[in-house]
């Protein structure tokens, strides 16, 4: 998934190899992605996945796989901090796998954080770290886009046909059950439990016995009963499992003799009773277990066993797709502007009853205004027309819960609300830039974007704020369009001659205007 966050608008980077936000001279500009090549990066709770790949006829051919058990949920600790030796782990995995990608441009690589990443804390320097270590950005994405996103990869490997399908993923640290028709999510859920969480508070001193797991089956259960059912009143017909977790237990299960076609819940409950037999981590030594999954596999089989009785699964087939297929795919479809994010701000202007004409009307001037100061303040990526131009469409949304201050309404909405296609980042951007389309400027939310991209962001929210500004009318009566140019954070806007003198209101709005976005650190010149 191309990253759609905005671009640095500070000076160049220097041309190092290991920096996060540029390419190579070699490789294509980000601005024309190809999908001659593609990576998915997927940093989960348990394991770091690195799949490239390129279409070919409409079919995911994959050219390399690379995967490290990494374990990173069992490294955070209480205050939401990672352990040094479970980070310094991770960040040796990312530079081996930023080797792989070397040489490739940023918009053909898509990686992605899950469960453990989304519970870091805002402060962590992991991710800066780890973005320096891959050599590409990463976006932490919210258990249902997760979700949405799994869904995607397990359809394209699937028999085509109009059954309702549910779809179960178990990571290390939360698990995705989604239930969707053909290549559309219908229902979807990110629970908090996985295989290394899981593990580690119910078989965490080596002993698996029967009262452990029964209480790990009833957390399960407890985990489930939301939605419990909301999924089994769905009308599925099909049950698929996807991840490391669900491969291996019905290697398992099949290498025992127990199961010939997938997982059956006797033999997941013939597997569970062996485990409490063995009684030990340490000691399973089962047939298709690895050495890897061994110490968190006790977790995943007390999680899957929660599933099978909450939800009605008698029988469940495996996927060798998941989430980086996903990813795969979703950057295929943004290539081919096939774009749900699209769909989800559309989605969200109706469902708030916004203005579409007068969103319109601001949406143009503001790319207009982009337009003329893209080179000069270093905005020509597409992905900031892009920001841009939701923010206009989005940026009345909050009236829909009260005028007054309907500006930090519309940012919390798109702060908080579940966007499929956006990652969590792109939802802040987006928030900031509603909340600071006008009266006060949010300097402590821009602050607290990450650094590369504030002083963008904060460029961006002006050149809204002005688009909003000409238009605070809401006529449809074309008004003179100012030229724009910068110096530095100096912002000069010439109008035509004589017109600021025969529209004093608007004159006294810039003057308004000025002294507010001092506070970004901007000088606004107009005359």
């Amino acid at each position: 998934m191309a990253t759609v966050v905005p671009i640095k608008a500070s000076e160049p980077p220097p041309p190092e190899a290991s920096s996060p936000k540029t390419s190579s001279p070699e490789t294509p500009s980000p601005e024309t992605p190809s999908i001659d090549t593609l990576a998915a990066v997927d940093l989960g709770s348990n394991s770091f996945h690195l799949l490239v790949a390129r279409m070919d006829g409409g079919t995911l051919q994959v050219i390399d796989r690379y995967k490290e058990m990494v374990r990173l949920g069992e490294g955070l600790t209480e205050d939401k901090n990672l352990r040094p030796e479970v980070a310094e782990r991770a960040l040796a995995c990312l530079e081996r796998m930023g080797q792989r990608l070397r040489g490739m441009a940023t918009a053909n690589i898509s990686a992605v954080g899950t469960n453990t990443l989304r519970q870091i804390r805002p402060d962590s320097e992991f991710i800066g770290q780890a973005e320096l270590a891959l050599g590409h950005p990463i976006e932490v994405i919210a258990g249902r886009e997760e979700a949405r996103l799994i869904y995607l990869g397990v359809a394209h490997g699937l028999a085509i046909g109009d059954e309702k399908r549910l779809v179960i993923d178990i990571g290390g640290g939360s698990t995705e059950v989604i239930v969707g028709q053909g290549f559309s999510p219908l229902l979807r859920e990110s629970l908090h439990m996985g295989c290394v969480s899981m593990s580690g508070r119910f078989f965490n001193n080596d002993k698996i016995t029967d009262k452990a797991m029964d209480k790990a089956e009833l957390y399960g259960a407890l985990e489930v009963r939301p939605v419990r059912e909301l999924f089994r009143q769905s009308g599925w017909s099909t049950a698929t499992g996807a991840s490391g977790t669900i491969r291996s237990i019905a290697a398992v299960v099949a290498g025992e003799g127990w199961s010939e076609d997938g997982i059956s819940l006797d033999s997941l409950t013939r597997l569970r009773d062996a485990l409490v037999e063995c009684g030990k981590v340490s000691a399973l030594s089962f047939k298709g277990l690895s050495d890897e999954r061994r110490p968190v596999f006790a977790g995943g089989v007390a999680v899957l066993r929660a599933l099978f009785q909450h939800l009605g699964i008698k029988r469940m087939r495996v996927s060798d797709e998941a989430l980086r297929e996903g990813l795969i795919y979703e950057m295929v479809g943004r290539i081919h502007h096939e774009d749900v994010r699209e769909r989800t701000v559309a989605t969200l202007c109706r469902r708030f009853d916004a203005d579409a004409e007068h969103a319109g009307r601001v949406r143009s001037t503001a790319l207009q205004m982009l337009a003329q100061l893209r080179d000069i303040w270093q905005l020509g990526h597409p992905n900031n027309r892009r920001l841009i131009g939701w923010a206009a469409d989005l940026h009345e949304i909050g009236l829909a819960v009260s005028h007054s201050q309907y500006q930090k309404h519309g940012a919390y909405l798109l702060c908080y609300a579940d966007m499929s296609g956006f990652t969590r980042q792109e939802q802040n951007v987006l928030s900031a830039l509603v909340l600071g389309h006008r009266r006060k400027f949010p300097v402590d939310t821009f602050a607290a974007l990450p650094s590369g991209i504030q002083a963008c962001a904060r460029r961006l929210c002006l050149i809204l704020r002005l688009a909003v500004l000409m238009h605070r009318g809401r006529s449809a009566q074309v008004k003179p369009e100012p030229a724009l140019s910068a110096d530095g954070d100096t912002l000069i806007l010439r109008f035509p001659e004589g017109w600021l003198d025969m529209h004093p209101l608007s004159q006294l709005e810039l003057e308004e205007e000025a002294e507010r976005v001092l506070a970004a650190g901007i000088k606004l010149d107009f005359a």
